[in-house]
């Protein structure tokens, strides 16, 4: 009875594809945000600024943000499988490094730094290229269930994986959980070898690549829906996704708190997220509502700017929740948006737009973030960056709107 009921809320789970690629990613990204916590913490050890602190995502980002277009490109042509397994077992080796760096007891800000550029380059292909497999995983009309469980395993790692990190790295150090995260790519190269496909089509180069990435970023243009979307996530990851930024820097100097403290925070926001993934994972059919996408993200930017006064752990990690809940019903939503409505020939290009729009913003949004809350402080700077987002999604809101009712006075 249980399992017949989940069938039919999470119908993606039916598909024997799914499954392997889900099983082995829910592994993977704990392991993955154990590094990030350790990494994030690490640093702020190391240097206890923000700006470097800031640096250490431009270094990280900065290589999604020059290099996604051309990214796009490659994962149109080219076996989306092959490609993941080359990512994830580079992705593996970089965490392996890491571990070494810290355990030798020589690793620098500057190891930590090069380290995350090489991370960098990794993820411009690996994050397009995991999105855009999806639809070949599952049918169509199960594309938004496997978009939103696909989210559901990402928060509940986010959940466990900080939380995870904060202990051990109390006890341990942070060369335990860097060695932990480049262990937990092996099930998801398992199962991505396990996954049967069809054969991937041999494509004709026939055109240079910078007039496809143009060829892209006019499809995209010449869709209200997708453009929106596109848009939407380009001000929510500019300004509101600096969490590894405004987490730890909250705690530290806002709410007086340790690591144990920052962990905490973490796994709130990746509560809220995950209950959100689930929910709008059990919305498996139809397109997702405009509404829905401009009403979340504007939600989303005008709760970072109450924070400022909060000054308890317990209400601001209910604060982070809710952040956390709206935050992740508008990624997938946006996510849904572009996957659903994107043609088979242009979803890899479409979503290295999506990626530069989420995670390549991010160089500018750290230093934005960084910056301004080593100036004026970090509860000042986050409701700042909670404002700046919020101002463009209006702005959105009403080009979108304006444009409408432009057509439909033309039609």
């Amino acid at each position: 009875m249980i399992i017949t009921k989940l069938k039919e809320t999470y119908p993606a789970l039916t598909q024997r594809n799914f499954r392997y690629y889900w099983f082995g990613q829910c592994i993977s990204m704990i392991g993955t945000w154990i590094q990030a916590t350790a990494q994030q913490w690490l640093v702020y050890t190391l240097t206890k600024s923000a700006l470097l602190l800031g640096l250490l995502g431009v270094a990280q980002f900065g290589p999604v943000m020059f290099l996604s277009l051309f990214a796009g490109v490659f994962i149109d042509r080219y076996p989306k499988k092959n490609l993941i397994i080359l990512t994830q077992i580079s992705l593996m080796l970089q965490a392996f490094i890491l571990s070494f760096l810290v355990w030798s007891g020589h690793v620098t800000y500057w190891n930590v730094l090069i380290l995350a550029v090489l991370l960098g380059l990794v993820n411009t292909l690996d994050q397009p290229t995991r999105q855009s497999f999806i639809p070949e995983l599952v049918e169509r009309k199960d594309l938004r269930s496997a978009i939103g469980l696909n989210s559901a395993i990402f928060n509940v790692a986010r959940m466990i994986g900080p939380a995870i990190a904060a202990v051990l790295m109390d006890k341990y150090g942070a060369g335990p959980l860097f060695f932990l995260n480049g262990i937990s790519f092996i099930p998801v190269i398992f199962g991505l070898y396990s996954i049967k496909t069809k054969p991937h089509a041999t494509i004709k180069i026939q055109k240079k690549i910078f007039a496809e990435i143009f060829e892209g970023l006019k499809y995209i243009r010449q869709s209200p829906s997708l453009l929106s979307a596109v848009l939407c996530t380009l001000a929510v990851g500019t300004f509101v996704m600096n969490f590894n930024i405004i987490i730890p820097l909250y705690a530290s100097e806002v709410l007086n708190q340790g690591v144990k403290g920052y962990g905490f925070l973490l796994s709130a926001t990746g509560a809220g997220s995950f209950v959100g993934a689930l929910l709008v994972a059990s919305w498996a059919k139809g397109n997702p509502k405009m509404s829905l996408l401009f009403g979340s993200a504007f939600i989303v930017s005008a709760l970072l700017v109450v924070v400022e006064p909060i000054h308890s752990l317990s209400l601001a990690a209910i604060t982070f929740t809710i952040i956390g809940f709206f935050n992740i019903l508008f990624m997938t939503t946006a996510n849904s948006t572009l996957q659903i409505n994107s043609s088979e020939q242009f979803r890899g290009r479409v979503m290295s737009v999506y990626s530069f729009a989420f995670l390549g913003s991010t160089p500018i949004g750290n230093l934005f973030a960084g910056s301004i809350m080593e100036k004026l402080g970090a509860g000042m700077g986050i409701s700042i960056c909670g404002a700046v987002s919020g101002l463009f999604i209006v702005l959105i809101i009403i080009t979108t709107m304006a444009k409408k009712h432009t057509q439909h006075r033309n039609v």
